[in-house]
């Protein structure tokens, strides 16, 4: 028999998992991988300058305006989600640390930000 030769089913247990080698119904690797994961934090630069940017993509045609980089904690920056929605009177969300408005209010947020002492810019188109 081969050295490299490894169980892949029995017809005691059923399959077994290629890693831990222990029958997959028992098999820990699988879980351990899910743990693991985290989400990963998006990739917008993390300089002190809060940007705007509006999106349609994988919104089926539907535009809406991200604010990222804004230097709050998780509970602020929900509230400050909330004043912006109120301002605009649009509808949106806080989802990995990026304010997603439905609609573009591009301008109308810059104005507010700025008066919130933050620098701000307009990216993408």
């Amino acid at each position: 028999m081969n050295d490299d030769s490894r169980l892949v089913y029995s017809t005691e247990t059923g399959r077994i998992c290629p890693t831990c080698e222990k029958p997959a119904a028992k098999c820990r690797c699988k879980k351990q991988k899910k743990e693991k994961k985290t989400p990963q934090p998006p990739s917008h630069p993390d300089d002190g300058i809060v940007r705007i940017q509006r999106e349609t993509k994988g919104r089926k045609g539907k535009t809406v305006t991200a604010v990222f980089g804004v230097p709050l904690a998780d509970k602020d920056l929900k509230e400050f989600a909330k004043t912006l929605k109120s301002r605009c009177g649009a509808g949106g969300t806080v989802k990995d640390r990026v304010i997603v408005l439905q609609g573009d209010h591009r301008e109308a947020l810059k104005e507010a930000i700025e008066n919130q002492g933050y620098t701000v810019k307009l990216a993408g188109g």
